[in-house]
């Protein structure tokens, strides 16, 4: 049973879901979202408001937001930016950077922080998506960020033994991300677009109900894997 888990991203989305899955389970949860006043609220919720963008006001910020804490069951890095879907050679260096601070150097900054403060986490899921290894037309930098964040755990799954990492895609889900694909992306420039919107979109709170069964499921599976949700028998 999942009594203290830590979440970013947790103001919108599959964040959110999975908070609101986690308080109504009993379980405790420590939320990072960059909005001032958190979407949730909850006595066994205690939130931060922290942007994710400046990497070096992340340490004392997980300090102050993990006091007294000694040991969290999960601690799932899902906040990410997609960026503007368009293609790679009309990207700037700085958009990606961008979305590569986000998406990848936040989460280091998380998981040397927790493992400075001597907090034993039992678990660590990193939020993917099939995007790190499909490399469609237009999802440059978002892509490069999700390959890049399974390496990350991967690696650190050498390093940190007594910790269970996985990288994990959760299929779609109603987001205002994906809302931006369906809605605004060009389908005949970019297919990739046409496909997302045509297929199942799965709403946060049946998203956040399956990832939370794939978490433990992921557990049977070797530390670092990428593993994706609909590939999974749950």
């Amino acid at each position: 049973m999942v009594k203290k888990i830590f979440i970013t991203g947790t103001n919108s989305g599959i964040g959110r879901a999975l908070a609101e899955y986690y308080l109504e389970n009993g379980a405790t949860v420590f939320g990072i979202g960059r909005k001032s006043r958190s979407a949730i609220e909850h006595r066994r919720f205690r939130y931060l408001s922290l942007d994710l963008l400046m990497l070096e006001k992340i340490a004392p910020a997980l300090r102050e937001l993990l006091e007294g804490v000694s040991a969290i069951d999960i601690a799932v890095l899902n906040a990410g930016v997609l960026g503007e879907i368009k293609d790679m050679s009309k990207s700037g260096l700085y958009e990606i950077e961008e979305v590569m601070r986000i998406n990848v150097w936040a989460n280091k900054v998380i998981i040397d922080t927790v493992a400075a403060m001597g907090l034993h986490t039992k678990q660590i899921v990193g939020i993917s998506s099939g995007a790190a290894v499909n490399a469609s037309r237009g999802w440059g930098g978002y892509s490069l960020s999700k390959s890049t964040l399974n390496t990350l755990l991967k690696l650190y799954s050498k390093e940190m033994p007594e910790t269970h990492f996985t990288a994990l895609a959760p299929g779609v889900v109603d987001t205002p991300m994906v809302r931006y694909i369906t809605e605004e992306v060009d389908e005949e420039r970019f297919p990739s677009a046409g496909r997302l919107k045509n297929g199942p979109i799965q709403k946060p709170e049946v998203a956040a109900e399956r990832v939370a069964k794939a978490f433990e499921k992921a557990k049977e599976f070797e530390s670092g894997s990428f593993l994706d949700v609909r590939d999974m028998k749950l």
